[in-house]
């Protein structure tokens, strides 16, 4: 479409920092006088895409596990990120989050997008995880959270009980390392400008005007802003 401004943002719904990224975006758009000629695509991206969940695990034990520290430490950096989260006006219950394995989440995002119904859908996702304490890897789960953006109950159920989209997963995944993106959030100006991490809402406001003022094009992609944003990537959220 004529002067529209496309913004990819690779996420993962498992990555507190891509809530708190999307609030951000979400506030320099709402500064953006062009804001209406904004297209917003959410690309998928698994911090662990072979990641299986156990009955018994809570996030501080498994980032005490993952990084190789006591939970007193892991605790801390979830008080942290529940801050800053605050800070975005977003509430995070990691006490109630259920680790799980993004693979289906990101299945159905692709067909909410192919529904025009992408960001409702990823909101309703990042907040089923770490605002709810719903599991986003549960089929019942899911499909509830489709239905509630608008899909069709049969054609959620369709895909869920297939590998539908998963070559489109599997396809975003490909091409986020085909660009270098080493953690998530990460966002794309147009195919030109990127941000990588949950950067300050200044950031994401001044990349929308100049993309906006150079107009359209094709060319590789420059990271700005080079001091990273909080972010998660395969090691974890920092």
């Amino acid at each position: 479409m004529e002067n529209t401004l496309k913004v990819q943002i690779w996420s993962d719904v498992m990555c507190p920092f891509c809530y708190i990224g999307k609030r951000r975006i979400e506030g320099a758009l709402a500064n953006f006088k062009h804001k209406d000629n904004v297209e917003i695509e959410w690309k998928s991206f698994q911090l662990d895409a072979s990641f299986k969940a156990s009955p018994d695990d809570n996030i501080v034990d498994h980032l005490a596990v993952k990084y190789g520290k006591n939970k007193a430490w892991a605790q801390e950096m979830v008080d942290n990120m529940t801050q800053n989260a605050k800070n975005s006006g977003l509430d995070f219950h990691f006490e109630k989050a259920i680790l799980a394995n993004s693979h289906n989440a990101h299945r159905l995002l692709h067909l909410a997008k192919a529904h025009k119904l992408g960001n409702e859908l990823k909101e309703q996702l990042l907040k089923a995880y770490l605002t709810d304490g719903k599991n986003v890897d549960d089929l019942e789960t899911l499909s509830t959270l489709g239905q509630q953006v608008g899909l069709e109950k049969e054609t959620v159920e369709e895909v869920l009980h297939s590998d539908a989209y998963s070559d489109e997963v599997k396809n975003d995944i490909a091409m986020a390392q085909q660009i270098g993106v080493q953690g998530v959030p990460f966002f794309v100006f147009d195919n030109k400008y990127a941000i990588s991490g949950a950067q300050p809402e200044e950031a994401f406001l001044q990349t929308l005007e100049t993309t906006w003022k150079e107009g359209n094009f094709t060319s590789k992609v420059t990271l700005v802003n080079t001091t990273e944003g909080d972010s998660c990537g395969i090691e974890g959220c920092n």
